[in-house]
Parts: structure tokens; sequence; C-alpha cells
């Protein structure tokens, strides 16, 4: 048996985060009624000019800047020529060369080692409509075209054939999918088709230099999609080469349900999409001033948004990477901790209250940071009531559930249910003195060297207070008595 390695390359498809579309003024929103977010200009009718958006081309620059790109200061668009149903004119308005961005990189990081993928390319395009296919319904099969989409600004970035494993192409997008929404510059929502990803898989020996027979995977809709396809191609091929088959170009779609690729259509070793100037676009050109603008606008980026937090907050890094890995949860994390006044107590506690109680009910309901019915105030409220001593940890967590349920502040719930914790330490003594006469085998143990008995005892003393004893308080009376 032969062993293979792969060669990876992925082409991703990122909407660009504007109101109107790339060639026309037409609303970009999703979910719209069929064929209402249209005009002349996007459903292609003749004679008409598109106009150029430069929201667009600031977004695409954006995301360059953040990616260690190169930015072509002259650059034009080109129509480049073939014919698809939902796209009327039969070509794309799209870059050729040059692109706007040219030769980035991206740093990523797979079971601990760190790896930079360089990217050849990011350049604007406007995106196809949409086909609807109608299957046997009322005896027909026909298919129905929206062109709500058609027109929506696109930036593709295409790497090299880099990757050369599932695992890393997984973290790659993982990682761009992060930075691009820091940027602001793409939604990047898969389920709404706002982020996109054609894969090209070969495989060849290990250590030959020449590149075996590309196959390009398309219709994958997730990253676990991606990770999933790649392996399974990879594995296809291998056993294509393996029972002494051939393999040929070709263009593939992966079945999500079947989790396989089936063939779409055979692929000649170069298209001709017979490129040429736009001419209802002029080229422009880019200054300096507008480039390093759009520089200054560059938010801090996830990776040294989790260097911060690990310096600043005291996090693990397990913690920090939760935080950092969206900047909604990052905003969340930084805003509650603006409403505590000692930021350095109440840091690390804040970040297990997100990481753990709310990522766990976000994961449950499939709901996101942005729909949590907590918000980051009460939560750093919640946070102030343990560090304070008003409630324990054990009540907050009772008073996270009725926060959660109710969208209710933290000090009401707590007035409601009585939930204030016992600190009284003549109120702790009686019910510790209780504790031990009823707790003599516990008490014996303890006296004979095993300390850990005492936890049975303040178990029972907790059970009493029906858990609103202060543990520390009640922890300190035991060893006094016990001790005596």
């Amino acid at each position: 048996m032969i062993n293979y390695e792969s060669v990876i390359g992925l082409e991703v498809h990122m909407q660009v985060n504007t109101r109107s579309k790339v060639f026309c003024e037409c609303s970009t929103q999703f979910g719209s009624k069929p064929n209402s977010n249209t005009c002349v200009v996007c459903t292609s009718q003749p004679g008409t000019i598109p106009i150029l958006n430069k929201k667009a081309v600031e977004a695409v620059i954006k995301t360059g800047l953040a990616l260690g790109f190169n930015i072509n200061k002259e650059s034009n668009f080109a129509r480049k020529q073939y014919f698809y149903p939902d796209s009327p004119k039969n070509y794309q308005i799209t870059q050729f060369n040059p692109p706007l961005c040219s030769r980035g990189r991206l740093l990523i990081i797979v079971r601990g080692e760190a790896k930079v993928i360089n990217i050849t390319r990011i350049h604007l395009e406007e995106d196809a409509g949409k086909l609807v296919h109608e299957i046997g319904r009322r005896q027909l099969d026909y298919s129905l075209l929206d062109l709500n989409r058609a027109g929506i600004g696109l930036m593709e970035l295409v790497t090299e054939p880099e990757l050369s494993s599932p695992e890393e192409a997984f973290e790659f997008l993982s990682e761009l999918k992060n930075i691009v929404e820091y940027l602001g510059t793409s939604e990047c929502s898969m389920e709404k088709g706002k982020m996109r990803c054609d894969v090209n898989v070969s495989i060849r020996p290990a250590g030959q230099k020449e590149y075996g027979v590309k196959v390009e995977v398309k219709n994958i809709n997730s990253l676990s999609g991606v990770r999933d396809a790649i392996a399974y191609e990879v594995e296809r091929q291998k056993e294509v080469l393996n029972s002494g088959g051939k393999l040929v170009q070709e263009t593939r779609l992966w079945e999500a349900e079947a989790k396989m690729t089936k063939s779409m259509r055979s692929k000649e070793e170069a298209l001709d999409y017979r490129y040429f100037p736009e001419p209802s676009l002029t080229p422009f050109e880019l200054t300096d001033s507008f480039i390093e603008g759009l520089r200054r606008e560059i938010p801090e980026l996830p990776r040294a948004r989790k260097a911060r937090f690990i310096k600043d907050y005291g996090l693990t890094e397990y913690t920090a990477n939760y935080l950092t890995s969206a900047k909604i949860i990052a905003d969340y994390y930084e805003e509650a901790l603006s409403y505590l006044k000692d930021k350095k107590a109440s840091s690390k506690l804040l970040a297990n209250w997100i990481s753990t109680e709310l990522n766990a009910r976000f994961n449950i309901l499939k709901i996101s940071i942005l729909e949590s019915p907590i918000s980051c105030q009460n939560l750093a409220r919640l946070v102030s009531l343990i560090l304070d001593g008003t409630i324990s940890g054990k009540i907050a967590k009772t008073v996270f559930d009725k926060m959660f349920e109710k969208s209710s502040d933290p000090e009401k719930i707590i007035k409601e249910e009585g939930l204030i914790q016992i600190s009284d330490k003549s109120i702790i003594l009686k019910m510790c003195e209780e504790a031990i006469f009823e707790s003599s085998k516990a008490v014996e143990e303890f006296k004979l060297g095993k300390e850990k008995a005492i936890v049975a005892i303040v178990g029972l003393v907790m059970k009493k207070s029906k858990g609103k004893a202060n543990p520390q308080l009640v922890s300190k009376v035991l060893m006094e008595k016990l001790k005596m």
C-alpha cells in the first residue's frame, strides 16, 4: 500500500456586509419575498449601467489588511463569461488581474503546532441568483428563479494548496470566520449562505513534488461539512488508486445527509471563461491615505485579544480561547466586567460563569449570546453578590436559573425567594453544634486525623440552612469547634 499525502486548497466566498448590492441600490436583506430586492441592474435589463459600491471595496481591503495582504492600488473589473440559468446576463462582474488583495497569510494552530497558510488573493465580485427546484409537484418538474441574491457583493478568498488535512482546513476556516466577524466586513453566516466554501482535493505519494489529479467539491455549507467532505474525498481517492483505478478531474457535490461526495460534472484541465475588461466600470486607483485610513479602523483581532485576556485578566488559555472565539462573546465579557468595581478579583469568576453556565444554556437552546435573557449588567451584579458574600456559589446557581427563566435582576430574585446567605456567626455556630452532635462517626474520624471527614459535617450544616449558610464561615467555625 502506498503512503499518500493530501493536498488541499480552499475557495471561500463571503458576502460583504453592506446594506445595498455591489452595483446597484437594491437591499441585501436576507429572507425577503422572492424577487422583491431587485431592479433593472441586478435583473440584467439591456442598457443598464452598474455603479460600484464603495463600502464593498472598503470591506475587501480591510479584510486584506487584517490578513497581511498587499493591496493593489490600481484595480479594475472584468466580465467572466459563462452560462447559468441563475445569471440572466450570462456573465459575472468580477476581478481577474489584478485583484484588490494579493499574497496574504493566516496562522493556524492544529494539535499544538503552528502553520502559516499562504493565501493567493481576495477579489470582489457579484453573486448570482438562486434556483428553487420543484420536483414532482402537481406531476411537474420545474425550477423557479429568485434574483434577490443576484448582484450581492462577495469577496472570494483563494488559498495556496498548502493545507494537508481536514483538521487544518477546519481550523483555517474557523480562524478566518472569527477574524472577518471581528472586522465586521461579513456576517459569515453559513446557514444563510453568507459564507460558502469549495474545496480542491488531491492526493499524491508522500514526498512526490508533482500534484495529483484535482477534484473540486462544492455545495458545502458548514465548517464541519468541509472537514467531513475532505476526509471522505481523501479516502475515496485512495481507494480508487489502491484498486488500480484512475482518478479524473471533476466537480463533485457534498451530500451532507449521506456524508459522501457525488459526481456533478467532469472538468477540463483549464476552463476558458474569456475574461475581458468590464466596459461599464472604469479602472480605479486607491490612494495611500485611503488605504491607511482603513488600516486605522481595524479593531483588536481575536489572537491579540486572547493574549490580552490572559495577561490582563489572568484567564487560562482555554477560557480565553472560548471568550474570544466570537466578537459578541468577548464584547459581552468586557462590558460585564466594566460594571464590576474590582476587575482583578472578579475577572476569573465572571469568565467562568460565561464559559460554563451561560455557554451550556446556549448549546442546549441553540441560541447565541445576542439572544441571552441575562444581560451582561445583570450577570455582573450576580458575580458581585457572590464576591461580597450576599449569596453563596450554590445559591447563585439557583438565582442564575431564575434569571435565565425570567430575564430578571438577581437582587429581585434573591428578595422574592428569600435566598440571602446566612453570615451571622451566632446562627451558624448553633447549626454547627447541632451537626457535630448528630455526626459522631465523622467527628471521631476527624479527631483520628482524617480531616476530610469534616466535609460530611459541612454538608449537614448546609442542609440544615437549606444551602444559605456561608460555606467558608461554616468550615471555619467547625474547625474551631472540632479542634477544641
